[in-house]
C-alpha cells in the first residue's frame, strides 16, 4: 500500500503536507522535502456573526441565545468519534438539561467501515442507547447547506470535534474561525492547533465522562 507513495517520494522535487503530525508519518529521509502548507479556510466568510440563527427542519429557529452543543462530521462514523460523543449525550443531557444538540453528518462511509448488524453508525448507536436520550432535544440535521452549516457554527455554545490521529477535518478549523468554543479530543491532529484552556477544551478521546464535563464547563 505504501509502495506508490514510496516512489513519489523518490521521484518528486518537493512535497506539501497540511500538517506537523503528517509530515513526520513520512520516512525521515524524505522528510526534508516536505512543506508543510496547510490549505487555510476563509477567515472572512468563517467568522464570528453574533446576529446568526439556524432553522432546523422542524421549524424551531435558534439563535446565540440557545444553549447550543453541536457537532459535525462528513458522515457521522468512528473516525470522527461518533460513538464515544452519542454514548456522552445522556450524562450532557442531564447536566445541561436546556441544551439541544445538532449533529450534522451524512449515514454514510467516508473512512473505515459500515457497522455490523445496522445499516449506518447513527441508527447502531442510537438502537444501543434505547431510551438514555430524549431525542426531542437532539437534531439530526443529515448533511447541511454550507450557509447552514456556518451559521450553526457561529450560534454555538459549544462545539464537539473528536477525531482518530487521522488528517484534521477542515470543519474544526472553521470552527475555530468562527468564534466557536472547541470540545475536542486529544489526538495528535488536534493538538497540534488547540491546546487546553487557550483556544479549546482538550479531553482524551476515550473519556466520556471528561467529554460531558468539558462541555458542561462550555
Amino acid at each position: 500500500r505504501n509502495l506508490l507513495h514510496l516512489m513519489n517520494l523518490e521521484r518528486c522535487d518537493a512535497g506539501i503536507s497540511p500538517t506537523l503530525w503528517q509530515r513526520s508519518l513520512h520516512p525521515a529521509t524524505y522528510q526534508n522535502k516536505i512543506s508543510v502548507i496547510h490549505e487555510g479556510v476563509d477567515t472572512d466568510l468563517m467568522a464570528p456573526d453574533a446576529g446568526a440563527a439556524l432553522t432546523l427542519p422542524g421549524g424551531r429557529r435558534l439563535t446565540r441565545a440557545d444553549t447550543v452543543l453541536s457537532y459535525v462530521a462528513r458522515n457521522l462514523e468512528p473516525y470522527r468519534g461518533i460513538h464515544v460523543f452519542l454514548r456522552a449525550l445522556p450524562e450532557i443531557q442531564r447536566r445541561n438539561p436546556h441544551a439541544v444538540m445538532v449533529i450534522v453528518g451524512g449515514d454514510g462511509v467516508s473512512y473505515g467501515r459500515k457497522p455490523e448488524g445496522a445499516a449506518n453508525w447513527r441508527e447502531k448507536l442510537l438502537a444501543e442507547l434505547g431510551d438514555q436520550l430524549d431525542l426531542s432535544r437532539v437534531v439530526f440535521t443529515g448533511q447541511l447547506p454550507y450557509a447552514d452549516y456556518r451559521s450553526l457554527l457561529q450560534i454555538s455554545s459549544a462545539h464537539a470535534y473528536l477525531t482518530y490521529p487521522f488528517v484534521l477535518s477542515w470543519s474544526a478549523l472553521e470552527a475555530m474561525s468562527c468564534g466557536c468554543l472547541l470540545v475536542a479530543s486529544n489526538t495528535p491532529p488536534v493538538a497540534e492547533v488547540m491546546r487546553h484552556c487557550e483556544n479549546a477544551l482538550l479531553f482524551d478521546f476515550f473519556d466520556q465522562e471528561a467529554l460531558a464535563q468539558q462541555v458542561t464547563d462550555a
